[in-house]
């Protein structure tokens, strides 16, 4: 078994914050195994590799001998949760839960032992909960208390709407923490005040606290933004090996060691001596091979990464461009266009400072040859084959006239 600080080393990678480590360090001295809670609302059937942040954790204490709980939370998402974007999130029906709880319990074991992981549902006690009890429940906390959550805070201050029944999600995901008598609770940054919840009310009910472990938000393949399908900036557990493949291989060379710290299985040490490579002069493209080898293996198969890597070469390690190269024509009105407003335009990027920052790392390239000159101005009557990343390409004409974009039928 592994010794106190070897454990604390495992835990305590790529965690944004431990509240609190003595606390952790007592429960770990009694030596016997933690339990370990993670809670999902199942409001989508996919998982994406920024869920997957909360589950290689998990599965780090699965390896050192603590019991998982991996809690779906069927109730609370009949309820609707806030989604820290101001608004209030849409509740499911029984139906969509039920399918989605069915699709997460088949993509978490591909990082999960299925046979040392306790599937929960809070419907098993919060159905059961009577109205008198949830009014208990919500006598625990005033609204004042309430309002400390960030997202609320703002809500309130810009006179936009909050349900009081959002006010009593944060309550019942602290009671599952008293309902499954959680040692440690994971959850992202965003969740913080949820988490904590869960240990004031494990304190009313004379339990002990739980350890809270908050996880950082995982950006998507932009660099910017939190990973979210309905961004567009997403890599799927579901995804097609060559589709994983080439959307690992776009990220950014800094966000590459992000995502290696937070969804590799590599040790450290070994990671480590691969950014001491790569500052003596190795190309980062080597190590996001690795990188992409790695979670299409965990994903698919070793073969479908094999075979992934070798369609990504051969159709742009060899500068082979796609069948289905977009067309597009933008108009230039003053006889030139801005190179970072054509990517903007032609939908390469998602905006003309993203574009400036892709031309920065060296990402952008016209006719194959990589542009430095982020005030490039290209002329009307020009066509080129643009590329951005190692995925996005398209062949822009450039001339005086409308704008239109035509894709290959």
């Amino acid at each position: 078994m592994a010794s106190l600080s070897e454990q604390l080393s495992i835990i305590k990678r790529g965690t944004h914050e431990l509240l609190l480590e003595q606390e952790l360090i007592d429960k770990l001295k009694k030596g016997n195994p933690l339990r370990i809670k993670a809670g999902f609302d199942p409001t989508a059937p996919d998982l994406h590799l920024g869920h997957t942040v909360l589950l290689n954790k998990l599965r780090q204490f699965q390896q050192l001998g603590h019991h998982i709980l991996f809690l779906i939370g069927d109730f609370t998402a009949m309820i609707g949760d806030p989604t820290g974007k101001n608004v209030t999130r849409q509740p499911l029906s029984r139906e969509q839960v039920r399918d989605n709880a069915q699709s997460y319990q088949a993509q978490i074991f591909k990082i999960l032992d299925p046979d040392l992981t306790e599937i929960c549902f809070n419907s098993t006690w919060m159905d059961n909960m009577h109205a008198a009890q949830l009014i208990q429940l919500a006598a625990t906390h005033t609204v004042a208390r309430m309002l400390e959550r960030d997202d609320f805070a703002k809500r309130y201050a810009s006179n936009r709407p909050i349900a009081i029944h959002e006010f009593l999600y944060p309550l019942i995901q602290g009671h599952d923490s008293v309902a499954m008598r959680a040692d440690v609770e994971l959850g992202g940054t965003d969740q913080k005040f949820n988490l904590l919840m869960g240990r004031e009310l494990q304190k009313h009910h004379s339990q002990p606290q739980q350890v809270v472990l908050t996880m950082p938000i995982l950006e998507g393949t932009d660099g910017v933004q939190k990973m979210s399908k309905s961004l567009g900036n997403s890599i799927g557990i579901a995804d097609q090996p060559n589709d994983m493949f080439g959307k690992i291989m776009s990220i950014s060379d800094d966000l590459m060691w992000r995502y290696l710290e937070l969804l590799s299985f590599k040790p450290m040490s070994e990671i480590q001596q691969w950014q001491q490579a790569v500052n003596e002069g190795e190309n980062p493209r080597d190590i996001k091979i690795k990188l992409a080898m790695e979670l299409i293996t965990r994903f698919h198969s070793a073969t479908a990464a094999e075979a992934a890597q070798q369609d990504f070469i051969s159709r742009f390690s060899q500068n082979q461009i796609p069948d289905d190269l977009p067309q597009i024509q933008l108009q230039c009105d003053k006889g030139q266009l801005a190179i970072a407003y054509i990517l903007k335009q032609a939908g390469l990027t998602a905006s003309t400072s993203d574009a400036l920052r892709m031309i920065k790392q060296g990402a952008v390239k016209i006719d194959g040859e990589k542009v430095s000159d982020k005030n490039m101005m290209l002329d009307a009557e020009s066509e080129h084959v643009y590329q951005v990343g190692k995925r996005k390409f398209a062949k822009i004409a450039l001339y005086n006239g409308f704008t239109y974009i035509k894709t290959p039928q």
